[in-house]
């Protein structure tokens, strides 16, 4: 299947994606192709944005997306009300040369039957932009190519446009032999338009959010989520139902999206949780958030209990659940995030001099303007403002040349409106060569690197902490300048690394140590280091991580093959 023609906003590149809706009065759905047909509550229209009220504060959406030549009326989305709407997402590739996309019931018919059916459920995917979004598509990535068919139950685009901001470059590296099929979602407490809000929330605000916080968990303990359940529950067992599904790998967060394993549990399907981080446990205090018989505890148990594997993305968090949950350690695994090696090639990288391009082509003397560069998201967990006072005081005491720049890039904060507060404090450091570039499509990140001298790696504190970008920084042999606490995860990746600047503390004064030390380190480096450094990161290629869980999961056959599960 071809993938030429771009990536437009808002279309997936694989022909594998189709519209489908389920809902009263249709036992499997009906899936189209080339239109929305109406199936139960869904239907199609052409109006535009209406909205009614109902009770305080639930409201029915007729939605028009902007990515979307048609427009799909939702009702009654509430995951807690039995009548949930399943919507998917029509492609903008066809099977070129044969025509439209066939339907998705008699193009599973068409598979090799001898390939087992993995069932991927991750509430962000691309896309969503987002951390966690690069370990769901790799994931799902890596068992199409391993010989599965995988079908991945997501949100629907129209939550990512508006609640978290998307990055459409990553629908490209989808696999063309991936379903993808989305949910809608809906949460109420991040809508921002109030001529949507009920008497309630407009006129007594903080009785509003109480209230829904307690709706969210009716169904499911996790604010914002739980109603997701009902909707994600009824997608996975209707997907079994017409293709018998033989794995379900299910990953956090939200946690919501385990509950879709747990129902197809019921029929014996075997089910993995990629947790990532922790459910129970906050990974930047080390604090014990839930006992383990309150309601989320109850959960956990249960799901651990059910759990073929379960993995995390270092040892300190994969410790800590093998020592509160000893029955079950032994099915625990970490599955590090790794680095994509076709975002970043390995190549030979020249010394990093800080002077421009044309003066290196002349062979002509200028001052250095070695340029610094951050990309990743940004939350108030990250020591941004020790970073730019650090920065500050290094241009000032001449640790860094006076033409020194910084360059930020990615998301303020988890939502797709930049955090003010952070804004601010990046404002800030303008006047001593701070800047703000904004987010950066993951297509684009390795022409991003290959324009920094010195990477920055600013984390929040914590001994469970490591973030993904870590490993991404690994595979540029660039030097990278740690600006986090020592004890953090993260650290342990980085030792052994040539090309690293640890920091003993976060405080403005060691950080001006640390950026003057890797400014040194990347005007001296030769191309041998880099070199050296370039295979040290070949260890933490992504698909080296996911290569022993994949080998694990390969006894798994097509045994329901028939059945309507």
């Amino acid at each position: 299947m071809s993938r030429s023609g771009g990536t437009g906003r808002g279309w997936s590149p694989s022909g594998r994606v189709i519209a489908r809706g389920w809902g009263p009065g249709s036992s499997t759905g009906s899936a189209t192709t080339g239109s929305t047909r109406a199936a139960g509550p869904l239907r199609a229209s052409r109006s535009g944005l209406s909205r009614s009220r109902t009770g305080f504060g639930t409201r029915r959406h007729t939605r028009r997306s902007p990515r979307s030549p048609e427009s799909v009326t939702a009702s009654s989305l509430r995951g807690d009300s039995g009548r949930g709407t399943l919507l998917f997402s029509r492609s903008r590739y066809c099977n070129e040369g044969r025509g439209p996309n066939p339907t998705w019931a008699s193009r599973r018919k068409d598979h090799d039957v001898t390939q087992p059916h993995l069932l991927y459920v991750a509430w962000g995917y691309p896309p969503c932009r987002g951390g966690g979004v690069y370990r769901a598509l790799a994931t799902a990535n890596a068992f199409a190519r391993s010989g599965w068919r995988v079908t991945v139950l997501t949100a629907d685009r129209d939550t990512f446009d508006r609640y978290t901001g998307t990055d459409p470059s990553l629908e490209s590296r989808i696999d063309p032999d991936i379903t993808v099929m989305r949910v809608p979602f809906e949460w109420p407490a991040q809508d921002a338009d109030i001529r949507t809000y009920s008497w309630l929330r407009a006129q007594l605000p903080q009785a509003w959010h109480r209230w829904r916080g307690l709706l969210d968990r009716r169904s499911f303990p996790e604010r914002g989520y739980g109603p997701w359940r009902g909707p994600l529950e009824r997608a996975a067992r209707s997907i079994h139902a017409a293709d018998p599904v033989d794995l379900v790998v299910s990953t956090a967060n939200p946690y919501v999206t385990f509950t879709a394993a747990d129902a197809l549990a019921k029929d014996g399907v075997p089910y993995v949780l990629d947790y990532r981080d922790a459910w129970t446990l906050d990974v930047f205090s080390g604090r014990t958030l839930t006992g383990r018989w309150s309601r989320i505890g109850r959960w956990e148990q249960r799901l651990l209990a059910g759990a073929r594997e379960v993995w995390f993305v270092n040892e300190p968090i994969r410790d800590w659940h093998a020592a509160r949950y000893r029955e079950v350690a032994d099915r625990m695994h970490v599955v590090a995030n790794g680095w994509d090696p076709d975002l970043l090639r390995s190549e030979d990288r020249s010394p990093a001099t800080g002077r421009s391009e044309a003066a290196e082509i002349a062979g002509v003397d200028e001052p250095p303007r070695p340029r610094f560069g951050y990309v990743g998201t940004m939350t108030r967990m990250v020591p941004l403002t020790e970073l730019i006072d650090g920065w500050e005081l290094a241009k000032r005491n001449g640790s860094l040349p006076t033409g020194a720049t910084l360059s930020l890039a990615g998301y303020l904060g988890y939502f797709a409106v930049p955090d003010p507060q952070m804004l601010a404090t990046i404002e800030r450091g303008r006047s001593f060569g701070v800047s703000y570039d904004g987010p950066i499509a993951k297509n684009d990140v390795g022409a991003y690197y290959a324009d920094v001298d010195v990477l920055v790696l600013a984390l929040g504190a914590g001994r469970y902490v490591t973030s993904g970008k870590v490993f991404e920084y690994l595979a540029t042999g660039l030097p990278i300048v740690s600006v986090h606490d020592p004890r953090n995860a993260a650290a342990t990746v980085l030792r052994g690394y040539p090309l690293w600047v640890p920091t003993d503390a976060t405080d403005a004064a060691a950080v001006a140590v640390a950026l003057g030390r890797g400014w040194q380190l990347a005007r001296g480096a030769d191309p041998s280091l880099a070199a050296v450094a370039l295979e040290f990161a070949e260890q933490f290629r992504r698909d080296r991580q996911f290569a022993p869980r994949l080998r694990a999961l390969s006894d798994i056959s097509p045994a329901r093959q028939g059945t309507s599960g």
